[in-house]
């Protein structure tokens, strides 16, 4: 199941947003060795505002499997604010276009259930996506992991400008479609055709 999480309804998911923070400092400090801001064991960065939706793979309490931060781009958002060159040409301000940032997935998985999670983190992307009008998503990701896991999930993506290397890493933006066949296409994939997502109203039933 894949929480919908922002600081509006985290008081719903009990501990998500900061366990999510907290697989982030794993994935992105502790693994990755990135530079970035952290406090008590929890990435965060200028982008994580009340602007933001988190996606949170997670089964009941059990530990965050994986996460993913999506950003309106009407709201200041990382490649704009940091890195607009590599949008290739326009940067966009629309309520039809999110930023997808901070996937992260938990590497102490086994491999299948990696897979598996980071598919899943996808297929929640664009459930998100149709639900919101949103029509497509940027990303500043490795070209692997856009290739591997955008592409594996069934996703039709375009890259957009040069690729750079960041944290030792050739990263590149891309931006992913978000529409009825891509959601069907990625259901198709993984050969799971429910939704994914626990929203706010659920998880207060739940409780």
């Amino acid at each position: 199941m894949i929480e919908v999480v922002n600081w509006g309804n985290s008081h719903a998911f009990g501990d998500s947003l900061a366990a999510h923070h907290r697989l982030r400092h794993k994935c992105f400090v502790e693994r990755n060795g990135w530079s970035v801001p952290s406090h008590e064991g929890m990435e965060y960065d200028q982008f994580d505002t009340p602007a933001a939706t988190y996606l949170i793979h997670r089964h009941g309490n059990g530990p965050v499997q994986g996460v993913a931060r999506l950003i309106p781009t009407t709201r200041p958002y990382m490649l704009k604010e940091l890195w607009p060159d590599l949008l290739g040409g326009d940067v966009p301000v629309s309520t039809q276009v999110w930023e997808a940032t901070r996937f992260g997935i938990d590497d102490d998985l086994e491999p299948a259930v990696k897979r598996r999670v980071a598919a899943e983190i996808v297929l929640g992307c664009l459930e998100f996506g149709m639900s919101m009008g949103i029509n497509r998503y940027l990303v500043l990701m490795p070209h692997l992991i856009i290739r591997r896991t955008i592409g594996g999930a069934g996703c039709n993506f375009r890259f957009l400008g040069e690729t750079r290397a960041l944290a030792d890493y050739p990263v590149a933006a891309a931006e992913i479609e978000v529409n009825a066949q891509a959601l069907a296409s990625a259901r198709a994939k993984i050969g799971f055709h429910g939704s994914l997502l626990r929203r706010h109203d659920q998880a207060a039933v739940a409780a």
